[in-house]
């Protein structure tokens, strides 16, 4: 196995289990954080907190070096605006989400872990992501 895989083998199964340790993977506390109006739990907002922390500071490292720690080109995004698809891409993030209690990350770990749920969100994705593929590549230019 070469680095760059085992790196991000190591990486995917560091996230794997914090999702599950934090319960980003079960949908009653992810809906229990996003019910403000019902008996709310904020102890994912410390969760989410910690992981745009650890964001901000890996992009502002990343964004001062030329090559990964591996050696690996680094390519980072460069867009800045704020467009339609962007918009209506994060209002069906934000709904699927509050609908399902799950993202795609937790939802693939707790499909690992067997839950019947996350497959059929899982199947929902994935179709969703394909019918996006299909109506791109109609689009012309």
């Amino acid at each position: 196995m070469n680095r760059s895989l085992l790196s991000a083998f190591i990486a995917g199964l560091i996230f794997g289990i914090g999702l599950l340790v934090s319960g980003m993977a079960n949908p009653a506390k992810v809906l229990g954080f996003l019910d403000l109006a019902g008996p709310w739990d904020p102890s994912l907002a410390l969760v989410m907190g910690g992981a745009v922390a650890v964001g901000l500071i890996a992009f502002n490292l990343a964004g001062k070096r030329q090559t990964s720690l591996l050696g690996d080109v680094m390519r980072l995004p460069t867009r800045q605006d704020i467009d339609k698809p962007l918009v209506l891409g994060s209002l069906g993030f934000g709904i699927g989400w509050g609908l399902a209690g799950f993202c795609p990350g937790p939802a693939l770990v707790a499909l690992g872990a067997g839950e019947l749920k996350a497959l059929v969100f899982t199947v929902a994705m994935l179709s969703g992501m394909s019918v996006y593929e299909l109506l791109q590549r109609q689009r012309p230019g």
